[in-house]
């Protein structure tokens, strides 16, 4: 059996020893416990979040180095890769699913094969009764004239993420289960170690972006209290999760430098066919309205104002240019 088919678990090993070793046999399994599948900014958030509540938390991952370093923090980690049916056939048995898998651009796997064929291969493992929570992008939205936008709004988005997205939200609402199904977009999310184009700001170099298309925006602690609350049966299966504030790019990359005490950020024209200006060709504003109906009443952070203040300060001091 060839490496990439061999299923590999782990376990949190003794604070004696850093080394993480592949028991025999499958993965433990908790009924009340939780998977989070991709395990990336938001998926440790949530993990992180479940375990404080006292939750069995594991996490699945590509990497042996990064398995051991999810053990260390008491996830428990899996070895898997959606895209290879071999390596799900051991997944745990729990109540509760996150997928929050993210493109990996240097796979030799498609965009489609990877978000698409790998979330049929995984939903073919998952028990019918698992309750999933299902992480999308805004990025399914076409508009850019500037409109607001809700669940009801129509989809036909022209980049590729929010093309994939999408059909691979119809594959799991055509899905047989008898479990919860939850599909959360999710506007821009940022908070510690995250913050877009905050290091250009800081060190004063140009924003290769449009001024006055409006970004919506998330604080991963808001986005991980979604997914937590969307494993309580809802009244709908799709949300949008975005703060209450819409914002400009220039009022927010603005407000970096307002709170940084940098100067105020200039901006250029990103080169045409680029994924920035993709990007900033985005235009329209999230409307949160059921999201605060049933899953998060009150925010966090409201707008992307308290937001910075509250990622801003750790990087000032590692960014900022010395006088």
């Amino acid at each position: 059996m060839s490496q990439s088919e061999k299923v590999t678990s782990y376990r949190r090993k003794p604070t004696t020893s850093r080394k993480v070793s592949p028991p025999s046999g499958a993965a433990s399994s908790d009924s009340s416990g939780a998977l989070v599948f991709g395990c990336g900014y938001l998926g440790k958030s949530v993990a992180e979040s479940l375990l404080a509540s006292g939750t069995r938390v594991w996490a699945t991952t590509r990497s042996p180095e990064k398995a051991e370093l999810l053990s260390e923090t008491g996830i428990e980690p899996v070895l898997a890769d959606w895209c290879e049916p071999a390596t799900l056939r051991d997944l745990p048995r729990v109540e509760r699913v996150l997928i929050s898998v993210s493109y990996d651009r240097a796979s030799s796997r498609s965009r489609r094969e990877s978000q698409v064929g790998g979330l049929n291969n995984l939903l073919d493992k998952l028990h019918p009764t698992t309750q999933i929570c299902y992480i999308s992008t805004t990025g399914v939205y076409h508009q850019t004239d500037g409109s607001w936008i809700d669940e009801s709004s129509p989809t036909s988005p022209q980049r590729p993420g929010g093309k994939v997205h999408l059909e691979a939200e119809a594959c799991l609402a055509s899905a047989s289960a008898s479990g919860l199904r939850t599909i959360l977009r999710l506007s821009g999310i940022y908070g510690p170690g995250r913050v877009p184009r905050a290091a250009d700001v800081i060190a004063g170099k140009p924003i290769a972006s449009m001024q006055e298309g409006y970004l919506n925006l998330i604080h991963v602690q808001d986005a991980t209290r979604a997914v937590t609350q969307s494993w309580n049966s809802q009244p709908h299966s799709l949300y949008l999760v975005s703060d209450d504030q819409p914002v400009r790019r220039g009022d927010f990359y603005g407000e970096i430098a307002k709170q940084t005490n940098s100067p105020d950020p200039q901006f250029v024209i990103p080169e045409s066919d680029s994924p920035k200006s993709a990007r900033s060709e985005s235009n329209k504003r999230i409307r949160n309205s059921r999201m605060k109906s049933d899953l998060i009443p009150t925010l966090r952070f409201p707008s992307y104002r308290e937001g910075l203040a509250q990622t801003l300060a750790a990087i000032t001091s590692e960014t900022k240019p010395a006088n």
